[in-house]
Order: C-alpha cells, then sequence, then structure tokens
C-alpha cells in the first residue's frame, strides 16, 4: 500500500448512483467523475513554520467530498486512487 507524505491523503472514489431519484437511468458516458470518496491513508501532517508538526484532520475510513479537478489519480493493484492534499478536501460526510 502507498503510504502519502507531508499533508497528502490517498482516496478512493465512491461510486455514484446511477439512477436518479424519479427512476431514470444514468449511462456510464453521461456519468460525470464522482467528487466523494474515501480515505485509505494519510501522511503524518503538515510543517509549521517553527518545524512543530500539524496533524491532518481526516483520518482513515472518512467519506469526504473534494474539488472536481482535485489531485493526482494513481493505479495501483487493479484499482484507481487520487492523492491529494487536505486542503483540497471541501468536507468529511457525517452520516
Amino acid at each position: 500500500m502507498l503510504k502519502p507524505l507531508h499533508d497528502r491523503i490517498l482516496v478512493e472514489r465512491l461510486d455514484e448512483e446511477t439512477t436518479t431519484k424519479g427512476g431514470i437511468i444514468i449511462p456510464d458516458t453521461a456519468k460525470e467523475k464522482p467528487q466523494k470518496a474515501k480515505v485509505i491513508a494519510v501522511g503524518p501532517g503538515k510543517r509549521a513554520k517553527d518545524g512543530s508538526l500539524i496533524a491532518l484532520t481526516v483520518k482513515e475510513g472518512d467519506i469526504v467530498l473534494f474539488g472536481k479537478y482535485s489531485g493526482t489519480e494513481v493505479k495501483m493493484d487493479g484499482r484507481d486512487y487520487l492523492i491529494m492534499r487536505e486542503d483540497d478536501i471541501l468536507g468529511v460526510v457525517e452520516a
């Protein structure tokens, strides 16, 4: 498994619904990439100017929302992941 460095986070996109609330099926060609993901791994944190470590807010297992063009896509073991900075995350989805 990949361990992110500094304030970077490894996430796996979650599949979006394939039908609307009204029952219309959305074809694969019309779908946008999901902007919701599960956090797989997090780096140790960001360094402050004084050298102290600032821990990340998100943790492994969190479901997060991120910007449309955030992160860098990587493929490992046949699965697609994104690596992004914590600053790219818009919020954590709470149950």
